[in-house]
Protein backbone atom coordinates (compact mmCIF):
# COMPACT_ATOMS: atom_id res chain seq x y z
CA UNK A 1 0.00 0.00 0.00
CA UNK A 2 0.77 3.45 -0.94
CA UNK A 3 1.43 5.91 1.97
CA UNK A 4 1.01 9.38 0.50
CA UNK A 5 1.32 12.18 2.89
CA UNK A 6 0.66 16.24 1.65
CA UNK A 7 0.34 19.39 4.04
CA UNK A 8 -2.49 21.36 4.17
CA UNK A 9 -0.75 24.55 5.13
CA UNK A 10 1.53 24.89 2.45
CA UNK A 11 1.30 27.83 -0.34
CA UNK A 12 1.51 25.34 -3.35
CA UNK A 13 -0.17 22.74 -2.25
CA UNK A 14 -4.42 22.86 -3.02
CA UNK A 15 -5.63 19.90 -1.32
CA UNK A 16 -8.98 20.55 -2.51
CA UNK A 17 -7.05 19.67 -6.18
CA UNK A 18 -4.53 17.46 -5.56
CA UNK A 19 -6.55 15.22 -2.47
CA UNK A 20 -8.66 13.49 -5.82
CA UNK A 21 -5.91 13.33 -7.77
CA UNK A 22 -3.44 11.46 -6.13
CA UNK A 23 -6.61 9.07 -5.00
CA UNK A 24 -7.23 8.87 -8.52
CA UNK A 25 -3.47 7.38 -8.95
CA UNK A 26 -4.14 5.04 -6.55
CA UNK A 27 -8.09 4.55 -4.62
CA UNK A 28 -6.07 2.25 -2.17
CA UNK A 29 -3.36 4.01 -0.70
CA UNK A 30 -3.05 5.29 2.99
CA UNK A 31 -3.26 9.34 2.31
CA UNK A 32 -2.70 11.79 5.33
CA UNK A 33 -3.32 15.40 5.62
CA UNK A 34 -1.32 17.39 7.63
CA UNK A 35 1.71 19.76 8.16
CA UNK A 36 4.45 18.24 7.46
CA UNK A 37 7.47 20.14 8.93
CA UNK A 38 8.80 20.71 5.67
CA UNK A 39 8.44 24.65 5.54
CA UNK A 40 10.67 25.75 3.75
CA UNK A 41 11.17 24.28 0.71
CA UNK A 42 7.29 23.17 0.22
CA UNK A 43 7.38 27.65 0.95
CA UNK A 44 7.99 27.63 -2.61
CA UNK A 45 7.19 24.28 -4.51
CA UNK A 46 4.61 22.13 -4.45
CA UNK A 47 5.36 18.69 -2.51
CA UNK A 48 4.00 15.15 -2.21
CA UNK A 49 5.56 12.63 0.35
CA UNK A 50 5.34 9.15 -0.94
CA UNK A 51 6.41 6.28 0.26
CA UNK A 52 9.45 8.24 2.33
CA UNK A 53 10.32 10.22 -0.47
CA UNK A 54 9.79 13.82 -0.85
CA UNK A 55 8.68 14.85 -4.33
CA UNK A 56 8.64 18.53 -5.37
CA UNK A 57 8.18 20.55 -8.55
CA UNK A 58 7.34 23.75 -9.27
CA UNK A 59 3.45 23.31 -9.78
CA UNK A 60 1.28 20.66 -8.44
CA UNK A 61 0.79 18.66 -12.78
CA UNK A 62 4.20 18.64 -11.99
CA UNK A 63 4.82 17.25 -8.80
CA UNK A 64 1.73 14.63 -9.62
CA UNK A 65 4.00 13.71 -12.85
CA UNK A 66 7.09 13.23 -10.92
CA UNK A 67 4.62 11.10 -8.23
CA UNK A 68 3.58 8.18 -10.78
CA UNK A 69 6.71 6.48 -10.88
CA UNK A 70 6.44 6.53 -6.55
CA UNK A 71 3.56 4.66 -6.50
CA UNK A 72 3.73 1.14 -6.14
CA UNK A 73 1.10 -0.94 -8.00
Amino acid sequence: MNDIRICDKCKFTRVKTLLPKLQKLDPEADIKVGCKSYCGPCGKRAFVFINGRYVTAPTEDEVLEKVKPHVKK
